[in-house]
């Protein structure tokens, strides 16, 4: 059933009779008679009552009213068609580790869905390993996590190094201590993350290249994110990513440690050679590479 079909019948019904729809809609009046009999052909049924004038057959008025529900979202989808295709709305699959899932990533949605209020937006938050798999599996488009082992499906895009920091309770020895270094920690109690965080297995190549072996036994926390709030309750001492632990809480301080290395590259990770990511995709990747990086190159 052709929509301009649909939309003579309501056109007629709207004006009253054959000829100001004809008029109304540019046609000649032979060519509404002619899609009115199409249209009727097609239903199976009688539309109009025809005389001095037009009436619609209990056929016709059931078809009026859902006909305007039809029209009414066949406009609606082309609106939507349109904006797609604009880059103005869609759907977004986005993934992220933390801490940028939540120290990063809502503040580069926020100005995003400013200016692209008609996009819709899905966040999943998993580790680097849990995104590189959703990536490959087309459960989300893009990522922005710590650089993954190597893999054919995929290609990652380097934005910045994650810089650590120390955190301390306020009351620590430390807390007042103009320069501090790896191996003055020595002695300290620390709190980790899971073996297999990026971060945790960059820290534990600081301390075994800089301290050897701890002399305490350490805690380990599953999330970053809640690692400041052990050190708020003085269990131990930490080694972040800034961003994890900015700023400080009540009863907690970040000092730097001068011969601290730097941590794991953070950026976007896609499928190789994607051919499928939308507009809204690629204006939100521009959006992150310009958040995270002063001067993007690729």
């Amino acid at each position: 059933m052709e929509i301009r079909l649909i939309k003579t019948f309501q056109t007629i019904v709207k004006l009253g009779n054959f000829q100001r729809a004809a008029e109304a809609l540019q046609y000649s009046q032979p060519t509404i008679t002619i899609q009115i009999k199409k249209l009727e052909e097609e239903l199976g049924m009688k539309l109009f009552e025809r005389g001095k004038t037009i009436t619609l057959t209990s056929a016709g008025r059931l078809f009026h009213e859902r006909a305007d529900m039809l029209l009414r979202e066949y406009d609606e989808l082309n609106s939507s068609l349109t904006d797609f295709i604009q880059g103005d709305a869609g759907v977004v699959r986005v993934g992220a580790s933390e801490p940028s899932a939540s120290s990063r990533l809502p503040g580069i949605l926020s100005a995003y869905t400013q200016k692209k209020p008609k996009v819709q937006i899905k966040v999943k938050v998993g580790t680097t390993k849990e995104l590189m798999q959703m990536v490959i599996d087309d459960e989300i488009d893009l990522a922005l996590c710590n650089q993954p082992e190597p893999h054919i499906e995929l290609e990652f895009h380097r934005l910045m190094k994650e810089q650590f920091s120390l955190l301390l309770p306020a009351g620590h020895p430390f807390a007042e201590r103009a320069e501090i270094r790896m191996k003055d920690l020595r002695n300290e109690k620390f709190l980790f993350t899971p073996g297999t965080c990026s971060f945790r297995i960059r820290i534990e190549e600081m301390i075994t290249k800089k301290i050897g072996k701890l002399r305490h036994n350490s805690i380990e926390v599953a999330s970053i994110s809640a690692l400041k709030y052990y050190v708020q309750a003085q269990l131990g001492i930490a080694l972040s990513p800034i961003v994890a632990i900015s700023p400080p809480l009540p009863g907690t301080i970040i000092k730097q440690v001068i011969d601290m290395a730097e941590g794991p590259e953070l950026g976007i990770l896609i499928k190789r050679n994607s051919t499928t990511l939308s507009q809204i995709n690629k204006e939100l990747i521009a959006d992150i590479k310009q958040a995270l990086t002063p001067d993007p190159d690729w």
